[in-house]
């Protein structure tokens, strides 16, 4: 379909967009609406469903219920574990207490929403879990998902060149990838990749489009900011962002990209002293004589050891690095195995790569491919102790903040395709089982992933 005729399609390509990201919004209510630890039934009463996002909760509940209050120790959660249905593995001992193991900047947050909530209402997350978790979900969660629907439908918009393209890569965003499934669930890595589209966005704007008024820059400094703070390897994006932005205007940059993200510096590191009176991160004491994570706590009239002692299953780390790099890629927890659309991404950067038409668009591939390219072999990289997967998960987390730039990098492949009525069926099946994966785990995104347990069935893992 020729690029004319595809703008007559405007208005009804903006519907279909519309219609699919209000399908999405429904699935994910109706999950948030039904969240429940079902696979504890002997522990009632709780949505959460983890010990990573109870450790997120916890500090929560820490920083705003009183009677949870450690004197002095505002994020300590000794008090808050001992309830029931409250436990987590996920915490450091320090100068005797315990904490969240999680950076603090992002439970604070949740802290300033759960606050009057508590003072107005008197409920708490011991007495009203569902009530007010479901309703924190919403607010933290899915309403951002809305948000990053609509810029990335921006995106595809601006970057597609075929109706059936641009459709196919709204609908991938909308069912094809993890995101959609880790919003029931308090975590890290829905954020950072709402917070990476938001900056993209913003940068395109500046970048394609010669934007110069400021706010653009806010976003960028803003967004990227928060991206990078919450999950550490996204600050390779702010870093690319921030010298395209200074390329474009290093005084725009100046007055608009840095003070937001100074602030967001600030913010993250201050909320890190202010809980354990450190400027670094509770995950980087793992070691030496300075080890959080190694330590025995009173719990329930009994003296319990650290999980972090004596880990177990994926926890404990894969021994051979080559073994873990091709299950990160295209095994039971790989990128292409599980979310098989990537291969289009990964075409889609060849051809912006080598396409002649606009010089910007091989500088937006090479961009694309390095920060990719240096996230995965960060990971892969990494000593034993930590070649975990991302612990029990369904999908590679670590690497979902990276989904809205695929999504934007597979588009000219999708034009390619949409062609012939073969190599859209190709593309169709990659999405069915990137739907499958995403869809698997229907209850808990804290599983394995589905080719891990077919795996374990056949006896391969």
């Amino acid at each position: 379909m020729n690029d004319a005729m595809s703008d007559d399609h405007a208005a009804l390509r903006r519907g279909v967009y519309c219609l699919l990201i209000v399908v999405s919004v429904g699935a994910m209510l109706g999950r948030i609406f039904s969240v429940d630890a079902v696979n504890k039934p002997d522990r009632a009463k709780r949505p959460f469903l983890s010990a990573n996002d109870r450790s997120r909760w916890c500090t929560v509940r820490a920083l705003v219920e009183p009677e949870m209050r450690v004197d002095g120790e505002p994020y300590a959660i000794d008090k808050v574990i001992q309830q029931p249905n409250w436990d987590t593995i996920d915490m450091v001992q320090h100068n005797g207490h315990l904490y969240s193991s999680k950076p603090p900047l992002w439970p604070t947050l949740m802290a300033a929403v759960y606050w009057p909530i508590y003072h107005v209402t008197g409920a708490t997350l011991g007495t009203h879990p569902y009530e007010i978790g479901r309703a924190m979900l919403v607010v933290f969660n899915l309403i951002p998902l809305v948000i990053y629907f609509v810029l990335l439908a921006g995106l595809i918009e601006r970057f597609g060149a075929t109706d059936w393209g641009r459709i196919f890569a709204m609908a991938a965003a909308s069912f094809g990838t993890y995101l959609t499934t880790f919003v029931v669930t308090i975590n890290n890595h829905l954020p950072a990749a709402v917070c990476a589209a938001a900056a993209v966005y913003a940068t395109m704007r500046i970048w394609f489009d010669q934007e110069r008024r400021l706010r653009y820059f806010v976003v960028v400094g803003l967004f990227g900011s928060l991206a990078a703070v919450n999950e550490f390897t996204a600050a390779s994006l702010l870093t690319l962002l921030a010298l395209l932005l200074i390329y474009q205007s290093f005084r725009a940059t100046l007055l608009g990209f840095l003070p937001p993200a100074l602030l967001v510096a600030a913010a993250f590191f201050g909320a890190n002293y202010a809980a354990l009176g450190t400027w670094e991160p509770a995950y980087l004491h793992r070691a030496g004589a300075d080890h959080w994570y190694d330590y025995t706590y009173q719990r329930g009239g009994r003296t319990i050891e650290s999980y972090w002692r004596h880990p177990v299953g994926v926890d404990r780390g894969e021994s051979s690095q080559q073994r873990y790099a091709v299950n990160v890629l295209v095994g039971h927890h790989g990128v292409f195995s599980l979310t098989p659309i990537w291969l289009l991404s990964v075409a889609g950067v060849m051809l912006w790569l080598f396409q002649r038409r606009d010089g910007r668009l091989r500088w937006l591939a090479v961009g694309t491919l390095a920060i990719s390219a240096a996230c995965l072999m960060f990971y892969i990289f990494q000593p034993e102790v930590n070649r975990n997967y991302g612990g029990v998960a369904s999908g590679l987390r670590w690497l979902f903040w990276l989904t809205p730039i695929w999504l934007l990098a597979m588009l000219p492949t999708l034009d390619l395709l949409a062609s012939r009525r073969w190599t859209r069926g190709l593309a169709l099946f990659l999405l069915i089982l990137s739907v499958l994966s995403a869809s698997y785990p229907t209850w808990n995104p804290w599983t394995p992933p589905w080719l891990m347990v077919f795996a374990q069935y056949l006896g391969w893992a």
